[in-house]
């Protein structure tokens, strides 16, 4: 498994396991076989709403030699509705009880918004909505510096319940007022990227600050079909040009998809449910794309984003919420 350097000479598998929309009923199994299959990286969060299944599999996978802790990096994200520094700890220690864990190798800040406290004995995951049964049900917006919640972030690394912190759906602007007053710096930004969003501006920027990058939503468009947010014609896997280079090198147009991600130098978190694509996910180190396959595959660019709350705030949510523009 390639790995990418941290700036303190950590190291972050390439390839990890998504857990987003992994359902209840089987993140216990899907766990435990990733890790059995041999994936060391696993990407959670509180809103997944699967946490404590997942630390099933994970516990489970320990208690029978599958690897052992230190070789396991797994990443949980502050929501929403935890910004506040008196909740950050909070929220941090029930991700840490749900996943059976006495730390976490990483902990995102998972949107750059603030929204208004929702108490875990109320509602938890909280969700978007402050109160579902309001009539219509809103967002409510809190008044948080990120300042004030990266602060609580890096109390966390100073207490030993996490190795290290990171930011999730940030660019450029808010990476570099964050770096102005941090004492952490952050070892990771985690953005939607794929073939169609390629973001090369900040995919240079982290690398020049040396924070590393994992791509969310690496295929694309299948993880937002189901819901909605995406159609079959939005997928990069059917375009002539990845159908093309998976003809040249014998691989699925899903395996040239993640090797582009990772020769660009970054890490992947696709989400799997099945034995064979899991398998086939990791399978990308015996191959290597030329650099005119690169470059078309850069070409592809869209700019098309599929994770905006800008939009789905505004559709799902009735609150208009742009964080990118």
């Amino acid at each position: 498994m390639k790995s990418l350097e941290l700036a303190n000479g950590d190291r972050l598998a390439s390839v990890g396991l998504g857990l987003w929309k992994i359902d209840r009923e089987q993140a216990a199994e899907i766990t435990s076989l990733a890790i059995q299959i041999g994936y060391r990286h696993l990407d959670c969060a509180a809103d997944y709403g699967n946490e404590a299944e997942v630390g099933v599999g994970i516990s489970h996978s320990l208690r029978q030699g599958a690897t052992q802790r230190d070789a396991l990096w797994v990443t949980s994200k502050l929501w929403n509705t935890y910004h506040h520094p008196a909740h950050v700890g909070q929220a941090c220690r029930r991700s840490l009880a749900d996943l059976r864990l006495d730390y976490l190798d990483l902990y995102l800040i998972h949107f750059p918004i603030a929204l208004a406290y929702v108490p875990f004995d109320l509602r938890y995951p909280a969700g978007w909505f402050h109160d579902p049964s309001d009539n219509p049900p809103r967002m409510i917006p809190a008044a948080v510096p990120i300042a004030e919640t990266w602060g609580a972030m890096e109390k966390l690394v100073e207490e030993g319940l996490v190795r290290h912190i990171g930011i999730s759906n940030f660019g450029v602007s808010l990476i570099r007022d964050l770096l102005s007053h941090c004492r952490i710096r952050p070892s990771v930004l985690q953005v939607e990227s794929h073939p169609y969003l390629v973001q090369s501006k900040l995919l240079r920027y982290c690398q020049s600050e040396q924070i590393a990058y994992t791509a969310f939503s690496p295929l694309g468009a299948p993880s937002y079909i189901p819901l909605g947010m995406a159609t079959v014609q939005d997928s990069v896997m059917n375009d002539p040009v990845i159908e093309g280079i998976a003809r040249d090198h014998g691989r699925s147009p899903a395996q040239v998809v993640l090797r582009w991600g990772v020769q660009r130098g970054t890490a992947v978190i696709p989400k799997s449910s099945s034995r064979a694509h899991l398998e086939e996910n990791l399978q990308l180190f015996d191959f290597e794309l030329s650099r005119d396959q690169m470059s078309a595959i850069d070409g592809l660019d869209r700019h098309q984003r599929f994770n905006d709350p800008g939009v789905f705030c505004e559709q799902a949510f009735g609150c208009f919420f742009p964080i990118y523009e």
